[in-house]
């Protein structure tokens, strides 16, 4: 059985859960993710930046030649990085993603964030003060080379990630091919609902990153930090269901029609997490988790990217 979908105004459709790659270093990636699809999993979600995109091509390959998944079930989500915003350099990222998870073609190709970095070196090219060297390339440049991979068919679809709504509407009112997704932090301490309704208005599809709160992340969490897992209604709404915390906040994605990818490496986890297509959470139960908003955003990068012109964390949503 397929697990449940979303469809995206490209035609094609979006798994509701999938299996994050971010921070799972090489080495424990391509166990990862044979544990998920075998779990049921058949949406992964990588980026160039996260590192580990040729050994998530050498386990897509086997995989594969086992014969008993077929790329066409597979949703496979990659990500267009910072120093590649120009025209020549999107199209040389595209086709660097493509080999690196010896693919012909992925399911959706993101821009992974508006503001771009200086270009032709290093994926942190390291400035000032803590500060990036940045490019001046208009993100409307990296869209239209990326329809022109769409075109090409080496990205069925096509979409952002941690844009606001006016950069989003700046993409629509430019683009040929409509952005089917954004991918943003989301998780119930985050939950952005005025970005998820300018979508739904749209007919885009949002994707959620860290949606357990990211509650592993060292480099940007920090000590005292407000933990989702263990919150006292998540905690009481998993008891009445007999479920993990986890469980709980996947589910609310799912009510919520969110897609969420949460990143294990751990198979029991990656398992339970995708356990949640068994039970439904009551109305009052999706309400009680919409309000345990806190608008407290982990993944902050305003204080080393807030000058650029395209930085995201200066609009209000």
């Amino acid at each position: 059985m397929s697990p449940p979908s979303l469809k995206l105004n490209s035609g094609h459709s979006i798994p509701t859960i999938g299996l994050g790659t971010w921070q799972s270093k090489p080495g424990e990636v391509a166990a990862a993710i044979k544990t998920a699809v075998a779990a049921g999993y058949r949406h992964i979600d990588c980026a160039h930046v996260y590192q580990n995109q040729k050994e998530v091509g050498e386990a897509l390959k086997e995989i594969l030649d086992e014969g008993k998944v077929k790329r066409e079930e597979l949703f496979i989500t990659s990500k267009i990085w910072n120093t590649f915003h120009s025209e020549a350099k999107t199209h040389e990222n595209v086709d660097i993603i493509l080999a690196d998870l010896q693919l012909s073609y992925v399911d959706l190709m993101l821009i992974h964030w508006p503001q771009g970095y200086a270009e032709g070196g290093e994926l942190f090219p390291a400035g000032e003060n803590g500060k990036m060297r940045y490019s001046d390339v208009d993100y409307l440049e990296t869209w239209k080379a990326l329809e022109a991979a769409h075109k090409a068919g080496k990205c069925r679809s096509i979409g952002v990630s941690n844009f606001t709504s006016k950069q989003i509407q700046r993409v629509w009112d430019a683009a040929e091919v409509k952005p089917a997704c954004l991918q943003v932090e989301l998780h119930p301490y985050f939950t952005q609902v005025k970005l998820r309704e300018f979508c739904k208005e749209k007919g885009i599809v949002v994707v959620g990153y860290s949606p357990l709160g990211n509650p592993g992340s060292a480099f940007f969490r920090k000590d005292g930090d407000p933990n989702v897992l263990t919150n006292d209604v998540v905690a009481a709404i998993a008891k009445a269901h007999g479920k993990t915390p986890a469980q709980i906040v996947l589910r609310w994605f799912v009510e919520s029609g969110l897609s969420a990818i949460p990143k294990s490496v751990t198979p029991q986890r990656i398992s339970e997490n995708f356990a949640v297509f068994d039970f439904q959470l009551t109305p009052e139960e999706v309400s009680q988790i919409d309000g345990l908003d806190k608008n407290w955003r982990i993944v902050d990068l305003s204080q080393r990217d807030c000058d650029h012109p395209h930085c995201p964390f200066l609009d209000e949503f």
